[in-house]
């Protein structure tokens, strides 16, 4: 698999990463619903067999336990991914989450996060949200001082918009930003992935599949059989409600079309769409159980013609959200 060039970092990452997000598990706010560990390492030793060579995670998916799963699976792994993990989300003893951009709680997450992760240094150390906002300049320096002391090698940002991050850049370069970006959610392309690019910054993009809505393997009873403590099912997500849940299906069978010209997945054709944009750098794909990265990680290396990336315009322009 071929590697880019992360922003002004010396890491050269595949196309596609393994997100860590659902392994977190079950029993918080964001989770996907019960998760079997055993599945989980598996899942992310047979990416880094399909040649993946980054990991993201955050330390409140699974209020740390997704980060520990990550350390689990790369135990004795000689041949070592990136591993990318966040701050700014904090939590209690009952597992209600809080957003601190306040430097003393950012140097305590970044400890516990190496902990769990059990390793010296964090490839990349990202803010995840820019939450309180009136403390990102607070919070970005204190991951600059991390970065000076050795603890991280390189610092990014995630769900900030251009002007968040025209406020920090000053403090220190950013290696990286992580936002949503899919077809069905493309705002980034306005005014975000342009400061991106003009500013060398990489861009990871993030549910480059909307949580799963466009793998192709979404129904309506599926959706409906989704555990009660699955995030999706609890109206947050637009995507996944009417009449959008509709277009959005709709939109998955034009996508099934346009797979089948090449022997590609639903899934494939999604990522392709988000890899396609010159500011991206890479796109973030989750899995649960062994077998489904399978299916995805040839998006890595082939891209839509420009037809049919046009094709799909004109569906979503006909088809508004």
């Amino acid at each position: 698999m071929q590697t880019r060039r992360l922003g002004n970092s010396d890491l050269h990452v595949t196309p596609i990463g393994f997100g860590a997000w659902a392994i977190g598990g079950g029993g918080w706010a964001f989770g996907w619903g019960a998760q079997d560990d055993a599945d989980s390492v598996a899942t992310i030793r047979e990416a880094l067999d399909l040649g993946i060579n980054w990991i993201d995670t955050a330390a409140v998916y699974g209020l740390g336990h997704s980060e520990e799963v990550v350390a689990k699976a790369l135990e004795g792994v000689a041949n070592r991914p990136f591993v990318f993990t966040k701050c700014a989300r904090v939590w209690d003893e009952k597992g209600q989450i809080g957003k601190s951009l306040k430097a003393e709680s950012i140097r305590r997450e970044c400890e516990a996060s190496l902990r769990r992760l059990k390793v010296d240094v964090i490839d990349l150390y990202q803010i995840h949200w820019p939450e309180p906002p009136e403390d990102i300049e607070e919070g970005w320096q204190a991951v600059v001082r991390l970065k000076e002391e050795g603890k991280i090698r390189w610092a990014g940002v995630s769900n900030f918009d251009a002007a968040q991050m025209e406020r920090v850049a000053k403090f220190g370069p950013i290696t990286s930003l992580q936002p949503p970006y899919s077809m069905v959610r493309p705002e980034v392309e306005q005014s975000i992935l342009p400061y991106c690019l003009a500013n060398s910054i990489g861009v990871i993009a993030y549910s480059p599949m909307a949580s799963g809505l466009l793998t192709g393997a979404m129904t309506r009873e599926r959706f409906a059989a989704l555990p009660a403590d699955d995030w999706r099912k609890k109206g947050v997500n637009k995507q996944y409600q009417e009449p959008l849940l509709t277009r959005n299906l709709n939109l998955v069978e034009r996508l099934k079309a346009i797979g089948g010209r090449h022997g590609r997945s639903p899934g494939e054709v999604a990522i392709a769409w988000a890899l396609r944009h010159p500011a991206v750098t890479g796109a973030i794909v989750g899995a649960r159980r062994p077998g489904q990265l399978r299916e995805l990680v040839g998006a890595a290396d082939w891209r839509l013609t420009h037809d049919e990336a046009s094709e799909i315009q004109e569906f979503l322009a006909a088809n508004p959200g």
